[in-house]
């Protein structure tokens, strides 16, 4: 991929290649209306380990000619050589793409080293809340990695809601966890537990919250140190200047105390095609009281409420939002989920809800066991 690096602390370039390998890629690219693709991915060399942006242009009739116009707009090395930041996701704006880089590390001596040394992969993956989050913001259209250095105290996500711009600010939203330890959990000696012994492994382990961060992004040298500069009348959440020229930015949580009772929400979906990285009010996620996510959420992110659909003893998948053709409001549409239970006298399913009260419209049922899943997309045909 065509390639250009900037370091993540000074925006100097740090190196001059034409080319770079990019070693793998997140399971959550996003896309502008015309169909350009982007997406984050790492690199690791004599360098150290950097963070790249990559932006794939819209399909062509030549095959050959999409894979030749992917490139790497921007490279951020990482705070640590050879200890970069694990991330699963990135939030995109109309002009700006977010990548976080939080306190969990890949140690990749260690990860390198692993198989001989007859350790887990995870041995490499290290929780170190010394360091805060770090938020990182550049320019989709000329790749330049912007000058505001934004801090935030520490926490793990695994994936953003959405983001947009507003009055001179980006506005990222994300489900978060303040201990990064959670990934213990799913350690094969805690996978392999059962009913009473498996939820004790769960509720050791912190929950996945909704939460708001602003972003100003044009902060002068002369900006007055110790005072708020975000000015969203609608969000607490807050960015203050420090004496080192550091933008500290705390977060407004985004939900009622109802949902602490469903464990949190992760896997949040948005009506993607019209609203993706503009200004919005829902998101749809899990619910997770145990392991695995036992709940389908609709959240109003104005008003900080939630509707819940449940049944004892079935497992819903990430919520999918399907448009209504020709509507366009927010939550005219279905949620569509696969339904799974341990249960041999039920049936996996289908699940269709309505979108805007989370009534079930409908559900297909499968004579076959199913597998749990994560993540899931919805194809037309």
């Amino acid at each position: 991929l065509e390639h250009v690096a900037v370091h993540g602390e000074t925006g100097m370039f740090i190196e001059d290649c034409k080319f770079i390998a990019v070693n793998g890629a997140t399971a959550h690219p996003h896309y502008d209306p015309d169909g350009t693709a982007y997406n984050m991915g790492n690199s690791f060399g004599s360098h150290g380990s950097c963070y790249h942006v990559i932006r794939v242009p819209p399909e062509k009739a030549d095959l050959e000619e999409t894979i030749h116009g992917a490139q790497v707009i921007c490279s951020i090395a990482s705070a640590e050589r050879m200890k970069p930041s694990y991330y699963h996701s990135f939030g995109m704006t109309r002009n700006y793409i977010i990548f976080i880089e939080q306190p969990v590390k890949m140690n990749l001596w260690k990860i390198i080293t692993s198989k001989i040394r007859g350790k887990a992969f995870s041995d490499g993956i290290s929780w170190e809340p010394q360091y805060n989050t770090r938020f990182h913001v550049v320019d989709k259209h000329t790749g330049q990695l912007l000058p505001g250095m934004y801090y935030s105290k520490p926490f793990v996500t695994f994936h953003q809601i959405n983001a947009f711009e507003d009055q001179g600010c980006v506005v990222i939203d994300l489900c978060c966890q303040d201990d990064g330890r959670n990934l213990e959990v799913y350690q094969l000696q805690n996978l392999r537990k059962a009913g009473k012994g498996l939820d004790q492994a769960y509720n050791s382990v912190a929950r996945s919250f909704p939460r708001r961060f602003v972003l100003p992004l044009h902060v002068s040298l002369n900006a007055p140190e110790g005072e708020n500069l975000s000015p969203l009348s609608y969000s607490s959440a807050s960015a203050v200047k420090q004496a080192d020229g550091k933008i500290w930015c705390s977060y407004e949580n985004l939900h009622p105390k109802d949902l602490e009772e469903e464990g949190g929400v992760e896997f949040p979906q948005i009506n993607y095609g019209q609203f993706s990285g503009k200004k919005y009010r829902f998101f749809y996620g899990c619910g997770f009281r145990h392991l695995v996510g036992d709940s389908l959420i609709k959240v109003d992110v104005v008003n900080k409420t939630l509707t819940v659909w449940r049944e004892d003893s079935f497992y819903p998948s990430e919520p999918i939002f399907v448009p209504v053709p020709g509507t366009n409001e927010e939550d005219g549409g279905v949620i569509l989920s696969v339904v799974i239970t341990p249960n041999q006298n039920e049936r996996n399913f289908l699940l269709v809800l309505d979108a805007k009260n989370f009534e079930e419209l409908g559900r297909a049922e499968v004579p076959v066991q199913m597998p749990y899943g994560f993540h899931g997309t919805f194809v037309t045909i």
